[in-house]
Order: C-alpha cells, then sequence, then structure tokens
C-alpha cells in the first residue's frame, strides 16, 4: 500500500457523476485508479477502505487499440480470472500456465517478459466512443488489473496498458470486489 491515504472528499464530486451518469450501476463499490498518483482507491459505501501502489502504461494515457497505453474513463469489471491461484502463478491468454514467477522488488529490475501474475480483472469500457467499440475498446484490448512480477517498479508507469498491481494487493482487491463494479481511471 502506498503511503499517503486519499481523503474521501476528493471523490465526493465524481462519485455525485457517476451516480447521475450510471444510475443502474452498482455504486456500493468504486475503484478509482489515479494515473497521475500511480495509486488505485478501492471505495465502499462511501469509504476509502483500501488503496495501493500500482503501474500504469509506460507510453502514457490513451484509448487507441495498439497504443500499449492506458485507456481512461468509466469501465466495469467483466471478468474475475485466477481465485485460487499461487502467488506469482503466470497467466496466458487467461489461464493459469502452473508456473510461478520470481517477484522482482528493485526499481532498477525489469522482467524480460510483461508477466500477467496472480489474478486478473478484466475491464469493458462502457462509455461509448471513448472506452466501448471501434478501435477504443477496453476489452478487445485486453485491458486488466493485474498482478505483477515487477513488484519493484510500482509506483511509476511501467506497463504496456493494463494496471499493474502487487500480487498480494491484487488478491485482496481481487476479494473485495465483483463482476460489474465500476473502475474510473483517471489522469
Amino acid at each position: 500500500m502506498s503511503a499517503a491515504k486519499p481523503d474521501i472528499l476528493a471523490f465526493r464530486a465524481m462519485l455525485d457523476d457517476l451516480q447521475q451518469r450510471f444510475p443502474d450501476s452498482l455504486l456500493s463499490t468504486l475503484i478509482v485508479v489515479s494515473a497521475t498518483d500511480q495509486q488505485l482507491v478501492l471505495i465502499k459505501n462511501n469509504q476509502i477502505v483500501s488503496h495501493y501502489s500500482i503501474s500504469t502504461a509506460e507510453a502514457g494515457l490513451g484509448n487507441l487499440s495498439g497504443s500499449y497505453k492506458t485507456p481512461l474513463g468509466v469501465h466495469k469489471i467483466d471478468s474475475k480470472i485466477g481465485d485460487g491461484a499461487e502467488i506469482g502463478a503466470i497467466f496466458k491468454a487467461r489461464e493459469n500456465t502452473q508456473n510461478i514467477v520470481e517477484i522482482l522488488k528493485e526499481p532498477y529490475e525489469k522482467s524480460d517478459a510483461d508477466n500477467i501474475t496472480t489474478r486478473i480483472l478484466w475491464l469493458a469500457g462502457i462509455e461509448q466512443g471513448v472506452n466501448l467499440g471501434g478501435d477504443v475498446d477496453t476489452k478487445d484490448r485486453y485491458i486488466y488489473i493485474h498482478g505483477t512480477d515487477e513488484e519493484g517498479r510500482l509506483g511509476t508507469p511501467a506497463s504496456h496498458g493494463c494496471i499493474r498491481m502487487g500480487n498480494q494487493e491484487i488478491i485482496d482487491l481481487f476479494d473485495q470486489v465483483e463482476v460489474g463494479t465500476l473502475v474510473n481511471i483517471v489522469e
């Protein structure tokens, strides 16, 4: 977890906006990804319950397919993959390979692969033309919140578009959210 706990007051306007724009969505739980802060915040019942250091895309922010950027906007968790997998389990094409990766803890250590580890929360955009449909479709881009073997790089942009988390942290988050939970990725 990161050092500075965010204040719920900073999220009030966002919560009100999402309630108006997506009245049929389950808003008792919300994930906010701040690319500027490289932080993921879990809000339940209008209270911040967890916050984590993350990595968004090294290439920056953007919604275009093939950009290797982290997409902005409101998404939902479309699928939860990996329940019960071992910490460090490598996933390929959303399947557990049964291989366990070495977790790199130093900021200068880079893996030889863009490993997806431990758990996957597969995101789907819900804003037509922003992150849903055409060449901006988040789900078709295979954008996930997932564990990484490059834990030492968390807190800095390092991914190929996904949102990376520490392996224990993705387990914690995975266990607290449901399919359909909204995920707002903001600058």
